[in-house]
């Protein structure tokens, strides 16, 4: 979910002069900023005869329903944004006075809802199929209902959400003012690799089944809580470290778990696609001959996000997915420290039968060792060219390439 708020908040970002405007705002891109994520969705799933555009529309808006449910989970259960080692849990958002308690079933529903509308986003792009088209959308026209009123409210905005400035970033070329995006066939690909990213993060947080730790966490600091009695502490410690503490706890707790193999292999098979789609549009996108609107250009085009992409960036990028789709298939070894220059681990059996992370036993070695096998290690070489390229901004980039 970070890196869907991360790729928005770089078109958002830059909002400071008018210097570029390649296209103007589609009808649909009014009734969302008009509607709403939820109630054009509607509409449009209930077409007879979508056309391209709508199918396009209709996989977009999926794809932000997930991030628009996990915001109203947290309005309702009135999770803080300093949840800073989750994604989505740590943005900003209005805070709700008549919140409930969260618990493990808020926690799995969230992972249903967003596992059930990366399906649904990624069902319309196999409708589209590569039918070519073009749909112009304004970045300011989307909004998330967090408070779930039906209507726009301070604070709702995707920029206000992300909370993110990139304005002293070298990758910001341009200004640009109110980005109109003309996304096209290509584009249709870039989603569909996203939707699959973000499959996989799902599948695993599933495969440890984080959900019931959360209300064993909840009742243990509620019992402890309870021994204060009416005294308070003597010290700040709880009220400084004591959400960290408890968040730490449940990840660490359910990554304890021996986890499901088969949500694990899902992951792996969502990671692969991901990298299938990813090779897919770039492909598109150096055939492009246009340049309006550019969601991410080719050589030849323009960013409509004033973003600076040097020539070469999506040769050396494919060359990176290359380089992760070697270690995904076993191909390539991860090296680790105890285990010399000819030997590594293979990510595609830790895939296949993944282990319950022992943190002490992974840094020494052992719990890998039923992983470890002779062969080429994994090279960092694409990775540093990329960075070289990006004078220092791969993660940005990474985050917006996908």
């Amino acid at each position: 979910m970070r890196s869907v708020l991360l790729a928005t908040a770089l078109a958002l970002a830059p909002v400071l002069a008018p210097t570029l405007a390649f296209a103007e705002r589609s009808p649909l891109s009014a009734e969302i900023g008009s509607t709403g994520i939820a109630a054009t969705e509607a509409r449009l799933a209930a077409l007879s005869d979508p056309t391209p555009p709508d199918l396009f529309a209709l996989a977009g808006l999926r794809f932000l329903s997930g991030v628009e449910q996990a915001l109203q989970l947290r309005w309702q259960t009135g999770l803080q944004a300093d949840w800073s080692e989750l994604p989505i849990l740590r943005l900003p958002i209005p805070q709700n006075p008549a919140a409930r308690p969260f618990t493990s079933a808020d926690l799995a529903a969230l992972l249903d809802g967003v596992s059930t509308n990366m399906d649904g986003a990624r069902s319309a792009l196999e409708t589209l199929g590569e039918a070519d088209f073009a749909l112009e959308i304004a970045l300011s026209d989307l909004w998330f209902d967090i408070n779930m009123n039906g209507a726009r409210d301070e604070g709702e905005g995707v920029g206000d959400v992300a909370g993110l400035t990139f304005g002293g970033s070298r990758a910001v070329a341009v200004d640009v003012a109110d980005p109109v995006i003309r996304f096209d066939t290509a584009d249709a690909a870039w989603l569909s690799a996203y939707t699959h990213f973000l499959s996989s993060f799902v599948s695993v947080a599933q495969a440890y089944d984080v959900a019931p730790v959360v209300d064993r966490i909840a009742a243990s600091t509620k019992a402890m809580k309870d021994l204060w009695g009416t005294t308070p502490p003597a010290n700040a410690y709880d009220m400084m470290f004591g959400n960290q503490v408890d968040r730490v706890a449940i990840i660490l707790q359910a990554l304890a778990q021996t986890p499901d193999p088969a949500l694990t292999r899902a992951a792996h098979t969502h990671l692969l696609a991901m990298i299938t789609e990813n090779r897919r549009f770039w492909a598109l996108v150096k055939a492009e001959t246009d340049n309006q609107g550019e969601w991410v250009p080719n050589d030849t085009q323009v960013s409509a996000l004033g973003l600076n992409t040097p020539p070469g960036t999506g040769d050396h990028w494919l060359a990176v997915l290359a380089e992760a789709e070697r270690m995904l298939k076993g191909e390539v070894l991860v090296p680790h420290w105890r285990y010399g220059a000819e030997a590594g681990i293979d990510i595609a059996r830790l895939f296949e039968t993944p282990p319950p992370v022992d943190l002490i036993a992974m840094i020494q070695g052992e719990a890998f060792l039923p992983y470890a096998r002779k062969g080429p290690q994994a090279s960092m070489e694409a990775w540093n060219a990329f960075e070289d390229l990006v004078m220092g901004e791969s993660m940005l980039f990474a985050v917006f390439l996908n």
